[in-house]
């Protein structure tokens, strides 16, 4: 635990509007996540059935995105401070070990079947990102950088629609003929995303689009350092990008379909420039504007990120697990207790269901709070 980045909050060396920006992604998050029921839950809130998008698919993206922005603003004062090439490899590895294990932790919890433990997961893509988009960015410039995510997502839809797979022939982007798909089942057999599931939307081979996301925001990072622009420059910059992104995100969809699972080229342009234009939205409030009474809840979110992900994420699963006796002998969950008895007893169920929500982000506000009072940041 450090108070560093609420110290850091305070001077130049850190974008409050980033950390409002992962706040208010990470809350979405943990809205989508958990729901009162999953049988009642609003289109916005479910993720797209296979092609196409709904709000809740943006969410990852914008996440990634983010972390890219954040390895700039991070390392670059490293590299120009003359720490060592060494020293910053082993904090990377360090940092891609932890958030890869709490990972893998989150997917075994509470009872760690090792035979089908899920291997490719939410955190665990991060953790890969993270370290091959830091060491792309220590190695090489902007320019460079932007030629290997160009690369990546062409590469990508290469693959993606000629590489034939047994059974299925080329090109077939379906949850089962699909080339990645076919790759997850292949490397990770059972360790995958359900028993029963054909693909894993954390996969392999589609981890080429998410690390191109993750360069998207290391380009974006490398312009906010950037002493010859001035801020408004910078936000104009970032709206005009945004708009191309999207652009091209929409025209490659006719050839290479928008798809979160499959993290499409389409995808990755069409999101990034989403992100692009809703962190330049952010900046200019915050950064340039100064309004930021509005921020001070997801600064809360933002600053412990990590920690909330994991945190709602073991007290979901506590919530399944801890069950009552009732009349029946079926039992119910603590999880379905309360949503049955105290939101379910006075709204319809879809309502209900998003009431269940935001009490539970609520809830986590309040835990994140006292953290945040206290000067308290989990860094990894």
């Amino acid at each position: 635990m450090t108070t560093e980045a609420l110290t850091e909050s305070t001077t130049n060396t850190r974008l409050l509007s980033l950390d409002v920006f992962r706040g208010l992604t990470i809350a979405g998050m943990v809205l989508v996540n958990n729901p009162g029921s999953w049988a009642n839950i609003y289109w916005p809130l479910e993720h797209a059935e296979w092609n196409g998008w709904t709000p809740t698919d943006l969410i990852f993206p914008f996440f990634l995105f983010i972390v890219g922005v954040a390895i700039p603003l991070g390392l670059g004062q490293r590299v120009e401070r003359g720490d060592k090439f060494r020293k910053l490899f082993l904090k990377i590895v360090y940092r891609t070990l932890v958030i890869f294990a709490l990972g893998e932790f989150l997917a075994g919890f509470p009872y760690f079947h090792l035979s089908t433990i899920r291997i490719p997961g939410v955190l665990q893509r991060i953790a890969v990102c993270y370290f091959f988009a830091a060491l792309i960015y220590l190695k090489t410039r902007p320019r460079t950088q932007a030629l290997i995510a160009l690369a990546l997502l062409v590469v990508y839809c290469l693959l993606m629609k000629y590489v034939p797979v047994p059974g299925y022939g080329s090109g077939d982007l379906s949850k089962v003929g699909s080339l990645a798909s076919y790759i997850d089942r292949s490397v990770f057999g059972p360790h995958i995303w359900k028993q029963g599931v054909v693909f894993d939307p954390e996969g392999l081979l589609s981890t080429m689009g998410a690390l191109a996301t993750t360069l998207l925001g290391v380009l974006t990072g490398n312009r906010l350092r950037c002493e010859t622009r001035t801020p408004i420059e910078k936000v104009a910059g970032m709206f005009i990008a945004g708009a191309c992104c999207v652009a091209i995100g929409w025209i490659w969809n006719a050839w290479f379909p928008i798809n979160k699972s499959l993290w499409t080229s389409s995808y990755v342009f069409f999101t990034g420039g989403l992100a692009l234009q809703l962190f330049a939205l952010c900046y200019w409030l915050i950064d340039i504007k100064g309004y930021r009474a509005w921020a001070k809840p997801f600064v809360v979110f933002g600053v412990n990120a990590i920690a909330l992900f994991v945190g709602t994420g073991i007290m979901a699963r506590l919530m399944g697990l801890i069950r009552f006796s009732t009349s029946d002998g079926k039992g119910i969950s603590l999880h379905g207790w309360t949503y049955q008895h105290l939101f379910l007893s006075w709204a319809q169920p879809t309502n209900a269901s998003l009431a269940f929500a935001i009490v539970f982000i609520l809830l986590w506000l309040g835990l994140m709070w006292i953290l945040y009072q206290r000067r308290i940041v989990i860094k990894i």
